[in-house]
């Protein structure tokens, strides 16, 4: 799958500038244009035809909920200091895929990047027609998981989901098993466990000879 292009638009030129240098450090994604203003950022939609817009709300010329209105065909992720449940409501009802409240860290950022790029490659895998269960996934709806395998505990699962979710990265078996204290066949087995009921993903990583390294991520 080619790059994600990304349009960033804000009203402070220094801003647009730092959150264009978060995007380009996420793998995957590539900023194809920046603007300042609303009518600039509808134009740039026209010509750069991104995938994802960064849209902030206060802009000069009018509010990043009508660029929101007058744009279609492009995912939006709105991000601005507007805070109010009026303006979270109507960016949700226009179609934003997320919002994230400035200020906020580059992780936070990189997070949302990596949940919509998640998001795109399940539509992708889905092919012409969804599934009830399809559809679930990407809503986020997860429905009953599957029951612990025998010699399985919850209280040790909840200790491995906890473990790779606040690790913030991909983490092997080896990896898992050093941060919890168990053996690695142990970890493994609850980090399938975890895949099978959709908390985390399985990521191989290929290295420049024999199998690919198990890598193992959090989705929620």
């Amino acid at each position: 799958m080619s790059d994600i292009r990304v349009l960033v638009v804000d009203d402070d030129f220094m801003v647009a500038r730092i959150h264009a240098g978060y995007v380009a450090r996420v793998p995957g994604f590539e900023v194809v244009a920046t603007a300042h203003n609303g009518a600039d950022a509808i134009t740039a939609v026209a010509g750069s035809r991104p995938d994802l817009v960064l849209l902030d709300i206060y802009l000069p010329d009018m509010s990043g909920l009508e660029v929101l209105k007058a744009i279609s065909g492009v995912d939006v992720l709105v991000i601005s200091a507007a805070r109010d449940v009026p303006t979270v409501r109507e960016a949700m009802r226009g179609g934003a895929v997320n919002y994230l409240i400035k200020p906020f860290a580059a992780a936070a950022l990189t997070e949302r990047l990596q949940q919509y790029a998640h998001t795109r490659r399940q539509l992708s895998a889905i092919g012409p027609e969804a599934h009830q269960d399809d559809v679930d996934r990407l809503f986020g709806v997860t429905g009953t998981p599957p029951a612990l395998p025998k010699g399985l505990s919850q209280a040790t699962c909840a200790l491995v989901a906890t473990v790779l979710r606040e690790a913030g990265r991909d983490l092997s078996a080896v990896e898992t098993a050093s941060l919890t204290g168990l053996s690695r066949v142990s970890a493994r087995r609850y980090l399938e466990y975890l895949c099978g009921a959709r908390r985390a993903e399985l990521r191989p990583r290929y290295g420049t000879a024999g199998r690919p390294e198990h890598r193992y991520r959090w989705i929620g």
